[in-house]
C-alpha cells in the first residue's frame, strides 16, 4: 500500500503526443504498471506502487527544466542504455551534478525528467 501523508507527491501528469509511445517507452526504461482508469485514460504506477499518474494530450511538453522530476534507479548507467534504446535522448550526461549519481533524459515526446541513483 503506498503512503498517504499530508504533503506526499501522489500523482504526475505527463504530457504526450502519442500515447502508445509514451507508454512503451516508461514501461521498458522503468518497468512502470500500465492502466486504464474508469474514464478510460492510460494511466501509470511506478515500480514500487507509490505514485501514479497518466500521459495527458493536448498539453506541450516540459521540455526546459523549471519543475524537474528525478526517477530512483538502481544504475543511472544502464537506465541511461535503455533511455536512448527505447527512443529517448540524454541531455545531461552522468557525472554533471557530482558527487550525486544524476542524468537527465528526454522522453519521446519531448518531456526532460532527470534520473538519480542512491549512492553506495
Amino acid at each position: 500500500m503506498p503512503t498517504y501523508a499530508n504533503g506526499k507527491v501522489c500523482y504526475i501528469e505527463i504530457p504526450a503526443v502519442d500515447i502508445a509511445r509514451s507508454v512503451a517507452f516508461y514501461q521498458a526504461v522503468f518497468g512502470w504498471s500500465i492502466r486504464t482508469r474508469g474514464d478510460g485514460s492510460t494511466a501509470f504506477d511506478d515500480g514500487v506502487g507509490e505514485v501514479s499518474g497518466a500521459w495527458v494530450t493536448g498539453r506541450p511538453p516540459s521540455g526546459q527544466p523549471g519543475l524537474l522530476i528525478y526517477v530512483m534507479v538502481g544504475s543511472v548507467a544502464a537506465t541511461v542504455e535503455l533511455v536512448v534504446a527505447n527512443g529517448g535522448e540524454v541531455v545531461q550526461p552522468i557525472g554533471v551534478d557530482a558527487p550525486e549519481i544524476t542524468a537527465r533524459f528526454r522522453d519521446p515526446a519531448g518531456n526532460v525528467l532527470g534520473l538519480y541513483q542512491e549512492p553506495a
